[in-house]
Protein backbone atom coordinates (compact mmCIF):
# COMPACT_ATOMS: atom_id res chain seq x y z
CA UNK A 1 0.00 0.00 0.00
CA UNK A 2 1.30 3.46 -0.87
CA UNK A 3 2.10 5.44 2.28
CA UNK A 4 1.79 9.15 3.00
CA UNK A 5 5.59 9.39 2.88
CA UNK A 6 5.71 7.75 -0.57
CA UNK A 7 3.21 10.26 -1.89
CA UNK A 8 5.02 13.24 -0.38
CA UNK A 9 8.21 12.40 -2.32
CA UNK A 10 6.56 13.33 -5.63
CA UNK A 11 5.90 16.88 -4.45
CA UNK A 12 2.22 16.65 -5.37
CA UNK A 13 -0.67 14.52 -4.26
CA UNK A 14 -2.10 11.97 -6.67
CA UNK A 15 -4.10 8.78 -6.42
CA UNK A 16 -1.95 5.76 -5.58
CA UNK A 17 -1.66 3.31 -8.46
CA UNK A 18 -3.75 0.60 -6.82
CA UNK A 19 -6.66 3.03 -6.49
CA UNK A 20 -6.36 4.06 -10.14
CA UNK A 21 -6.52 0.39 -11.05
CA UNK A 22 -9.55 -0.09 -8.78
CA UNK A 23 -11.26 2.89 -10.43
CA UNK A 24 -10.61 1.46 -13.90
CA UNK A 25 -11.97 -1.95 -12.86
CA UNK A 26 -15.21 -0.38 -11.63
CA UNK A 27 -15.50 1.68 -14.83
CA UNK A 28 -15.19 -1.42 -16.98
CA UNK A 29 -17.79 -3.23 -14.88
CA UNK A 30 -20.19 -0.32 -15.26
CA UNK A 31 -19.70 -0.22 -19.03
CA UNK A 32 -19.91 -3.95 -19.69
CA UNK A 33 -22.40 -5.15 -17.06
CA UNK A 34 -24.39 -2.32 -15.51
CA UNK A 35 -25.24 0.00 -18.41
CA UNK A 36 -26.51 -2.71 -20.81
CA UNK A 37 -28.74 -4.13 -18.08
CA UNK A 38 -30.05 -0.75 -17.00
CA UNK A 39 -30.95 0.12 -20.60
CA UNK A 40 -33.61 -2.62 -20.50
CA UNK A 41 -35.40 -1.03 -17.51
CA UNK A 42 -37.98 1.79 -17.30
CA UNK A 43 -36.73 5.36 -16.92
CA UNK A 44 -37.71 5.69 -13.25
CA UNK A 45 -37.00 2.10 -12.20
CA UNK A 46 -35.92 1.81 -8.57
CA UNK A 47 -33.65 -1.21 -8.26
CA UNK A 48 -33.34 -4.50 -10.09
CA UNK A 49 -35.65 -7.49 -9.81
CA UNK A 50 -34.18 -9.86 -7.23
CA UNK A 51 -33.21 -12.59 -9.72
CA UNK A 52 -31.31 -10.13 -11.94
CA UNK A 53 -29.65 -8.51 -8.94
CA UNK A 54 -28.24 -11.81 -7.68
CA UNK A 55 -26.67 -12.56 -11.06
CA UNK A 56 -25.10 -9.08 -11.22
CA UNK A 57 -23.83 -9.33 -7.65
CA UNK A 58 -22.18 -12.66 -8.36
CA UNK A 59 -20.27 -11.08 -11.24
CA UNK A 60 -19.17 -8.25 -8.96
CA UNK A 61 -18.03 -10.62 -6.23
CA UNK A 62 -15.81 -12.49 -8.67
CA UNK A 63 -13.98 -9.19 -9.25
CA UNK A 64 -13.68 -8.50 -5.54
CA UNK A 65 -16.22 -5.67 -5.79
CA UNK A 66 -18.26 -6.55 -2.73
CA UNK A 67 -19.00 -5.05 0.68
CA UNK A 68 -16.54 -2.21 0.19
CA UNK A 69 -17.04 -0.68 3.64
CA UNK A 70 -16.94 -3.98 5.52
CA UNK A 71 -13.60 -5.02 7.09
CA UNK A 72 -11.89 -7.98 5.45
CA UNK A 73 -12.14 -10.11 8.58
CA UNK A 74 -15.92 -10.12 8.18
CA UNK A 75 -15.80 -11.01 4.50
CA UNK A 76 -15.79 -7.54 2.96
CA UNK A 77 -13.32 -5.71 0.75
CA UNK A 78 -12.01 -3.71 3.71
CA UNK A 79 -11.35 -0.63 1.61
CA UNK A 80 -10.02 2.54 3.14
CA UNK A 81 -12.30 5.58 3.08
CA UNK A 82 -10.39 6.89 0.06
CA UNK A 83 -10.92 3.61 -1.75
CA UNK A 84 -14.60 3.68 -0.86
CA UNK A 85 -15.21 7.15 -2.33
CA UNK A 86 -13.39 6.20 -5.53
CA UNK A 87 -15.67 3.20 -5.99
CA UNK A 88 -18.75 5.18 -4.97
CA UNK A 89 -18.11 7.90 -7.54
CA UNK A 90 -17.78 5.41 -10.39
CA UNK A 91 -20.71 3.27 -9.19
CA UNK A 92 -23.01 6.30 -9.31
CA UNK A 93 -22.49 6.75 -13.05
CA UNK A 94 -25.73 5.11 -14.11
CA UNK A 95 -29.35 6.23 -14.32
CA UNK A 96 -30.20 4.77 -10.89
CA UNK A 97 -26.85 5.82 -9.46
CA UNK A 98 -28.13 8.28 -6.86
CA UNK A 99 -29.86 5.61 -4.78
CA UNK A 100 -28.81 2.31 -6.40
CA UNK A 101 -25.10 2.64 -7.23
CA UNK A 102 -24.11 0.05 -9.84
CA UNK A 103 -27.75 -1.12 -9.54
CA UNK A 104 -26.86 -2.60 -6.14
CA UNK A 105 -24.13 -4.88 -7.52
CA UNK A 106 -21.59 -4.00 -4.81
CA UNK A 107 -23.96 -4.54 -1.86
CA UNK A 108 -23.23 -6.43 1.29
CA UNK A 109 -22.65 -3.60 3.78
CA UNK A 110 -24.71 -3.68 6.98
CA UNK A 111 -25.39 -0.38 8.79
CA UNK A 112 -22.05 0.82 10.17
CA UNK A 113 -23.35 0.84 13.74
CA UNK A 114 -23.49 -2.97 13.56
CA UNK A 115 -19.71 -3.09 13.85
CA UNK A 116 -20.28 -1.89 17.42
CA UNK A 117 -22.97 -4.51 18.08
CA UNK A 118 -22.46 -7.64 20.15
CA UNK A 119 -20.96 -10.71 18.42
CA UNK A 120 -24.34 -12.45 18.67
CA UNK A 121 -26.18 -9.51 17.09
CA UNK A 122 -23.59 -9.24 14.36
CA UNK A 123 -23.71 -12.93 13.50
CA UNK A 124 -27.52 -13.00 13.42
CA UNK A 125 -28.23 -9.77 11.54
CA UNK A 126 -25.13 -8.27 9.87
CA UNK A 127 -23.26 -11.34 8.67
CA UNK A 128 -26.08 -12.57 6.35
CA UNK A 129 -25.98 -9.22 4.52
CA UNK A 130 -22.22 -9.52 4.05
CA UNK A 131 -22.62 -13.12 2.90
CA UNK A 132 -25.28 -12.05 0.39
CA UNK A 133 -28.05 -14.22 1.85
CA UNK A 134 -30.04 -11.24 3.14
CA UNK A 135 -30.99 -7.91 1.56
CA UNK A 136 -30.47 -4.38 2.80
CA UNK A 137 -31.19 -3.14 6.30
CA UNK A 138 -32.55 0.33 6.91
CA UNK A 139 -31.44 3.02 9.36
CA UNK A 140 -34.13 5.21 10.91
CA UNK A 141 -33.14 8.45 12.66
CA UNK A 142 -35.18 11.41 11.33
CA UNK A 143 -38.65 12.26 12.54
CA UNK A 144 -41.34 14.78 11.66
CA UNK A 145 -39.98 16.96 14.47
CA UNK A 146 -36.71 17.32 12.57
CA UNK A 147 -33.76 15.47 11.10
CA UNK A 148 -30.90 17.95 11.33
CA UNK A 149 -30.78 17.94 15.15
CA UNK A 150 -31.55 14.34 16.11
CA UNK A 151 -30.28 14.66 19.68
CA UNK A 152 -33.19 17.00 20.42
CA UNK A 153 -35.69 16.06 17.72
CA UNK A 154 -36.09 12.34 18.41
CA UNK A 155 -39.48 11.75 20.02
CA UNK A 156 -40.00 8.02 19.35
CA UNK A 157 -40.37 6.56 22.85
CA UNK A 158 -38.82 3.29 24.00
CA UNK A 159 -39.99 2.21 27.45
CA UNK A 160 -38.52 -0.83 29.23
CA UNK A 161 -41.11 -3.50 30.09
CA UNK A 162 -39.45 -6.63 31.46
CA UNK A 163 -37.51 -8.37 28.69
CA UNK A 164 -38.71 -5.92 26.05
CA UNK A 165 -38.77 -2.27 25.12
CA UNK A 166 -42.13 -0.92 23.94
CA UNK A 167 -41.80 1.58 21.09
CA UNK A 168 -44.40 4.22 20.25
CA UNK A 169 -44.09 6.99 17.68
CA UNK A 170 -42.96 7.44 14.09
CA UNK A 171 -39.85 7.84 11.96
CA UNK A 172 -39.72 9.72 8.65
CA UNK A 173 -37.66 9.67 5.44
CA UNK A 174 -36.39 6.12 5.94
CA UNK A 175 -34.97 4.54 2.78
CA UNK A 176 -35.52 0.84 1.93
CA UNK A 177 -37.71 0.37 5.00
CA UNK A 178 -40.58 -1.74 3.66
CA UNK A 179 -38.45 -4.27 1.76
CA UNK A 180 -35.57 -4.61 4.22
CA UNK A 181 -35.09 -7.71 6.36
CA UNK A 182 -34.52 -5.59 9.46
CA UNK A 183 -33.59 -2.09 10.50
CA UNK A 184 -31.68 0.01 13.00
CA UNK A 185 -33.93 2.46 14.85
CA UNK A 186 -32.96 5.26 17.24
CA UNK A 187 -35.45 5.96 20.02
CA UNK A 188 -35.64 8.01 23.19
CA UNK A 189 -35.15 6.20 26.49
CA UNK A 190 -34.24 9.29 28.53
CA UNK A 191 -33.51 13.00 28.29
CA UNK A 192 -31.04 14.87 26.08
CA UNK A 193 -28.17 13.35 24.12
CA UNK A 194 -27.70 10.69 26.76
CA UNK A 195 -31.28 9.57 26.38
CA UNK A 196 -31.14 8.04 22.90
CA UNK A 197 -30.78 4.30 22.39
CA UNK A 198 -30.29 2.15 19.31
CA UNK A 199 -32.40 -0.92 18.51
CA UNK A 200 -32.55 -3.67 15.91
CA UNK A 201 -36.12 -3.98 14.64
CA UNK A 202 -36.89 -7.22 12.85
CA UNK A 203 -39.16 -7.57 9.83
CA UNK A 204 -42.70 -8.58 10.75
CA UNK A 205 -42.56 -7.15 14.26
CA UNK A 206 -46.18 -6.60 15.40
CA UNK A 207 -47.02 -2.92 15.74
CA UNK A 208 -44.58 -1.75 13.05
CA UNK A 209 -46.06 -0.40 9.81
CA UNK A 210 -44.77 1.47 6.78
CA UNK A 211 -46.15 4.26 4.62
CA UNK A 212 -44.52 5.32 1.37
CA UNK A 213 -43.81 9.07 1.15
CA UNK A 214 -43.89 10.21 -2.46
CA UNK A 215 -41.19 12.78 -3.22
CA UNK A 216 -39.83 14.45 -6.35
CA UNK A 217 -36.99 11.91 -6.62
CA UNK A 218 -37.26 8.59 -8.45
CA UNK A 219 -36.85 6.70 -5.18
CA UNK A 220 -39.33 7.17 -2.33
CA UNK A 221 -38.58 6.90 1.41
CA UNK A 222 -40.99 5.66 4.07
CA UNK A 223 -42.60 6.66 7.30
CA UNK A 224 -42.11 3.89 9.87
CA UNK A 225 -44.82 3.87 12.55
CA UNK A 226 -44.56 2.09 15.90
CA UNK A 227 -47.61 1.29 17.98
CA UNK A 228 -46.83 -0.70 21.12
CA UNK A 229 -44.11 -2.51 19.17
CA UNK A 230 -42.26 -4.86 21.51
CA UNK A 231 -38.51 -5.11 20.84
CA UNK A 232 -36.48 -7.69 22.80
CA UNK A 233 -33.89 -6.28 25.18
CA UNK A 234 -31.37 -8.44 23.30
CA UNK A 235 -31.90 -6.18 20.25
CA UNK A 236 -30.52 -3.12 22.05
CA UNK A 237 -27.18 -2.18 20.44
CA UNK A 238 -24.67 -1.10 23.06
CA UNK A 239 -25.80 0.31 26.37
CA UNK A 240 -29.05 2.15 26.94
CA UNK A 241 -28.60 5.87 26.32
CA UNK A 242 -25.49 5.44 24.13
CA UNK A 243 -27.28 5.53 20.79
CA UNK A 244 -26.26 9.06 19.83
CA UNK A 245 -22.57 8.41 20.47
CA UNK A 246 -22.83 5.19 18.44
CA UNK A 247 -24.32 7.12 15.53
CA UNK A 248 -21.88 10.03 15.57
CA UNK A 249 -18.94 8.29 13.88
CA UNK A 250 -20.90 6.85 10.99
CA UNK A 251 -22.76 10.14 10.45
CA UNK A 252 -19.43 11.93 9.97
CA UNK A 253 -17.89 9.32 7.67
CA UNK A 254 -21.20 9.00 5.86
CA UNK A 255 -21.00 12.63 4.79
CA UNK A 256 -17.73 11.99 2.96
CA UNK A 257 -19.23 9.01 1.19
CA UNK A 258 -22.41 10.93 0.43
CA UNK A 259 -20.52 13.45 -1.71
CA UNK A 260 -19.15 10.77 -4.02
CA UNK A 261 -22.42 9.80 -5.70
CA UNK A 262 -23.46 13.32 -6.76
CA UNK A 263 -19.94 14.03 -8.00
CA UNK A 264 -19.99 10.87 -10.12
CA UNK A 265 -23.42 11.65 -11.55
CA UNK A 266 -22.43 15.23 -12.34
CA UNK A 267 -19.26 14.03 -14.07
CA UNK A 268 -21.32 11.69 -16.22
CA UNK A 269 -23.66 14.57 -17.08
CA UNK A 270 -20.72 16.80 -17.99
CA UNK A 271 -19.28 14.11 -20.27
CA UNK A 272 -22.68 13.88 -21.99
CA UNK A 273 -22.86 17.68 -22.36
CA UNK A 274 -19.41 17.83 -23.93
CA UNK A 275 -20.34 15.18 -26.50
CA UNK A 276 -23.63 16.94 -27.25
CA UNK A 277 -21.94 20.33 -27.64
CA UNK A 278 -19.48 18.91 -30.18
CA UNK A 279 -22.24 17.21 -32.21
CA UNK A 280 -25.08 19.75 -32.06
CA UNK A 281 -25.23 22.03 -35.12
CA UNK A 282 -26.55 25.55 -34.46
CA UNK A 283 -26.15 28.92 -36.21
CA UNK A 284 -23.67 27.65 -38.77
CA UNK A 285 -21.47 25.75 -36.33
CA UNK A 286 -21.57 23.54 -33.28
CA UNK A 287 -22.58 24.42 -29.75
CA UNK A 288 -18.97 23.79 -28.76
CA UNK A 289 -17.92 26.76 -30.92
CA UNK A 290 -19.95 29.17 -28.78
CA UNK A 291 -18.07 30.92 -26.01
CA UNK A 292 -21.09 30.95 -23.71
CA UNK A 293 -21.31 27.16 -23.88
CA UNK A 294 -17.56 26.80 -23.46
CA UNK A 295 -17.63 28.83 -20.28
CA UNK A 296 -20.53 26.82 -18.87
CA UNK A 297 -18.57 23.62 -19.47
CA UNK A 298 -15.44 25.12 -17.93
CA UNK A 299 -17.33 26.14 -14.79
CA UNK A 300 -18.59 22.57 -14.50
CA UNK A 301 -15.11 21.13 -14.90
CA UNK A 302 -13.51 23.43 -12.32
CA UNK A 303 -16.24 22.89 -9.74
CA UNK A 304 -16.10 19.11 -10.11
CA UNK A 305 -12.31 19.05 -9.79
CA UNK A 306 -12.57 21.11 -6.60
CA UNK A 307 -15.35 18.92 -5.21
CA UNK A 308 -13.44 15.73 -5.94
CA UNK A 309 -10.24 16.97 -4.33
CA UNK A 310 -12.09 18.17 -1.23
CA UNK A 311 -13.66 14.72 -0.98
CA UNK A 312 -10.29 13.02 -1.44
CA UNK A 313 -8.76 15.25 1.24
CA UNK A 314 -11.50 14.37 3.72
CA UNK A 315 -11.16 10.66 2.95
CA UNK A 316 -7.36 10.79 3.14
CA UNK A 317 -7.47 12.52 6.53
CA UNK A 318 -10.02 9.97 7.77
CA UNK A 319 -7.65 7.18 6.79
CA UNK A 320 -4.87 8.93 8.72
CA UNK A 321 -7.07 8.83 11.82
CA UNK A 322 -7.61 12.58 12.00
CA UNK A 323 -10.73 14.33 13.26
CA UNK A 324 -12.64 14.88 10.00
CA UNK A 325 -15.88 16.38 11.27
CA UNK A 326 -15.24 19.67 9.45
CA UNK A 327 -13.59 18.01 6.43
CA UNK A 328 -16.66 15.81 6.03
CA UNK A 329 -19.02 18.78 6.19
CA UNK A 330 -16.93 20.69 3.64
CA UNK A 331 -16.93 17.69 1.32
CA UNK A 332 -20.64 17.01 1.64
CA UNK A 333 -21.69 20.64 1.32
CA UNK A 334 -19.51 21.54 -1.64
CA UNK A 335 -19.88 18.20 -3.42
CA UNK A 336 -23.68 18.14 -3.43
CA UNK A 337 -24.05 21.84 -4.22
CA UNK A 338 -21.52 21.74 -7.05
CA UNK A 339 -23.04 18.60 -8.53
CA UNK A 340 -26.50 20.15 -8.57
CA UNK A 341 -25.24 23.27 -10.34
CA UNK A 342 -23.43 21.13 -12.90
CA UNK A 343 -26.61 19.15 -13.59
CA UNK A 344 -28.56 22.35 -14.11
CA UNK A 345 -26.03 23.64 -16.66
CA UNK A 346 -25.92 20.32 -18.48
CA UNK A 347 -29.70 20.31 -18.86
CA UNK A 348 -29.51 23.88 -20.18
CA UNK A 349 -26.92 22.87 -22.76
CA UNK A 350 -29.11 19.99 -23.94
CA UNK A 351 -32.15 22.25 -24.26
CA UNK A 352 -35.59 20.64 -24.25
CA UNK A 353 -34.04 17.20 -24.72
CA UNK A 354 -32.49 17.55 -21.26
CA UNK A 355 -35.96 17.79 -19.73
CA UNK A 356 -37.21 14.60 -21.37
CA UNK A 357 -36.98 11.00 -20.27
CA UNK A 358 -34.96 10.28 -23.40
CA UNK A 359 -31.92 11.07 -21.25
CA UNK A 360 -31.17 10.46 -17.56
CA UNK A 361 -30.50 14.16 -16.90
CA UNK A 362 -33.95 15.10 -15.57
CA UNK A 363 -34.00 12.08 -13.27
CA UNK A 364 -30.57 12.96 -11.96
CA UNK A 365 -31.70 16.55 -11.43
CA UNK A 366 -34.57 15.40 -9.20
CA UNK A 367 -32.36 12.95 -7.36
CA UNK A 368 -29.55 15.45 -6.74
CA UNK A 369 -32.02 17.98 -5.38
CA UNK A 370 -32.69 15.46 -2.62
CA UNK A 371 -28.95 15.02 -2.00
CA UNK A 372 -28.65 18.66 -0.94
CA UNK A 373 -30.84 17.75 2.04
CA UNK A 374 -29.80 14.19 2.85
CA UNK A 375 -27.13 13.39 5.48
CA UNK A 376 -27.47 16.91 6.85
CA UNK A 377 -28.70 19.82 4.75
CA UNK A 378 -26.25 22.29 3.22
CA UNK A 379 -27.14 24.84 5.90
CA UNK A 380 -26.33 22.36 8.68
CA UNK A 381 -22.91 21.72 7.15
CA UNK A 382 -22.31 25.48 7.10
CA UNK A 383 -23.15 25.63 10.81
CA UNK A 384 -20.61 22.86 11.53
CA UNK A 385 -17.90 24.63 9.53
CA UNK A 386 -18.65 28.08 10.99
CA UNK A 387 -18.61 26.70 14.54
CA UNK A 388 -15.05 25.47 13.98
CA UNK A 389 -13.95 28.73 12.37
CA UNK A 390 -15.30 30.87 15.17
CA UNK A 391 -14.64 28.81 18.27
Amino acid sequence: MTTVEDTAITGAWELPEEFRMLRDTVRRFMETEVHPLEDTLPHDAAGLPREQLLVLQEKARKLGLWAMQTPAEYGGAGLSVLGQVIVAEEAAKCRMGAFFPALGAFGGNPPNVMFKASPKQFAEFAQPIIDGTATKAYTSISEASGGSDPARAIQLKAVRDGDHYVLNGSKMWTSHAENADWGVVYARTGEGRGGISCFIVEKGTPGVSFRRINVMASFAPYEVHFEDARIPVGNLIGAEGKGFSLASDFLVYGRIMYAAGPIGIAQQALDMACRWAKDREVFGGTLADKQGIQWMLVECEVELRAARLLMYQAAWNADLGKDVKVDASVSKMYGTEAAFKVLDRCIQIHGALGLSDELPLERWYRDLRVKRLGEGATEVQRVVIARELLR
